[in-house]
């Protein structure tokens, strides 16, 4: 199991990426870890950010505060499927504003099934949005070949081990999802069985329906069950279908984050 993999493996060399010239100039600097090939024929490779001090990059929810990341692949050679394995994110609070991200530096890891034998061509451009003061946009170009072969490095392998744990690793016992009218859209109760996640727990919800938008949810806890709303809006305006098993929720904890995926009833 990938999250099991140990710090005995070998580290591999990094790709520069083509960035703005210096650290201290730019805010962020990129290089693609090249990675290896799994037993099945994927590829993980990954993409580390080192942040400049005081500067915050986003996860793929990113709250009310932030800029949501995007991939175009477009270009890639001998690239199928290309997974985004997200590490766990933190909560940042500014002016009263939540954000989700994370800060210092980020090993992205990406698992990518290939159309046949060979090296990969990746070629990607990244949008993202970098914060300190002020927020930005900014793009990441990607042009790299993979080798066919590599050896697993413990960077990729340490990211991979810190994604959100599943239902079943987190004890969740149930998930009950409450949906009622709200002006210009749904109201979201969700009741979480599970134990603790650590301190104070904080939820991300996202509809998994790209036209529609959750709002930043109150989540408190109820004995052995943790409650959050939010409210779902159609981005625009127009009525819709809530579908209760592409809701994606995020617990973040102190302990660890768990990754919810859909709702029992």
């Amino acid at each position: 199991m990938l999250r099991r993999l140990t710090s005995a493996f070998a580290t591999c060399l990094a790709l520069a990426l083509p960035t703005a010239p210096a650290l201290a100039q730019e805010p962020v600097e990129a290089q693609l870890l090249p990675g290896w090939r799994l037993a099945n024929g994927d590829h993980v490779a990954a993409l580390h950010l080192a942040l400049a001090p005081g500067w915050k990059t986003y996860w793929r929810a990113p709250g009310d505060a932030g800029i949501p990341p995007s991939f175009d692949w477009a270009g890639s050679q001998n690239a199928g499927r290309i997974d985004v394995l997200w590490p766990t994110p933190h909560v940042f609070w500014q002016s009263g504003m939540r954000s989700v991200g994370y800060k210092d530096e980020l090993v992205l890891p990406l698992r990518i099934t290939p159309r046949g034998d060979g090296q990969i061509a990746l070629k990607t451009e990244m949008q993202l949005g970098l914060c300190k003061d002020i927020c930005l946009p900014h793009t990441l170009k990607i042009d790299a070949t993979l080798p066919a072969g590599g050896k697993p490095d413990p960077r990729i392998a340490a990211a991979m081990a810190s994604a959100p744990f599943s239902e079943a690793e987190a004890s969740v016992r149930g998930v009950r999802c409450t949906v009622s009218p709200a002006k210009r859209g749904l109201k979201l109760r969700a009741e979480i069985d599970m134990p603790g996640a650590g301190g104070r727990e904080e939820a991300v919800v996202e509809s998994g329906q790209p036209t529609v938008w959750a709002a930043e949810p109150e989540t408190h806890r109820e004995g052995g069950t943790l409650v959050t709303e939010t409210k779902l809006m159609h981005m625009d305006g127009k009525p819709f279908m809530l579908d209760r098993s592409r809701l994606r929720i995020t617990v973040l904890g102190k302990s660890h984050a768990v990754d919810i995926q859909g709702c029992d009833s």
